[in-house]
């Protein structure tokens, strides 16, 4: 039984320019500053080969230790400043589109929903993450 995937967007519109949004997004130190959905989370290890054909690897993990997870892929194609686009460990597919305009950048991002959660859940954790990337970029 192969199902196609449902697709999912989230979205943010960061009151930063465009150069400052794209280094906090790709930069693997300031990653662990930012990618959690909750504040009981965190991302205590990240690398970053942001090139085409190059791999990332982001631990999340739970503070209380109780769980974790590593969060990666391969890079398809990197345009910067302008897209990124991804193929995570388990097969799906990532687009992030950045765009500035009036000294503000939008964030789209586009992904592969998986088969275990319920869309809205992952939906929600997904649009949690770029929230939490939003207020770090903007304090």
């Amino acid at each position: 039984m192969d199902q196609k995937r449902s697709h999912l967007t989230v979205e943010a519109v960061i009151n930063a320019p465009l150069d400052k949004v794209w280094k906090s997004f790709t930069n693997a130190e300031e990653v662990k500053q930012w990618n959690n959905a909750s504040p009981d989370w965190h991302t205590p290890k990240a690398q970053n080969d942001l090139r085409k054909g190059g791999s990332f690897s982001y631990r999340m993990e739970a503070k209380d230790g109780s769980f974790g997870f590593d969060f990666g892929g391969v890079y398809d194609e990197v345009v910067e400043k302008e897209l990124i686009e991804y193929t995570m460990g388990d097969g799906r597919t990532v687009k992030v589109v950045f765009k500035e305009e009036d000294g503000e950048t939008e964030i789209v991002e586009t992904f592969e929903a998986e088969d275990e959660n319920p869309l809205e859940m992952q939906q929600a954790g997904w649009q949690a993450i770029l929230d939490n990337f939003k207020n770090y970029v903007e304090r």
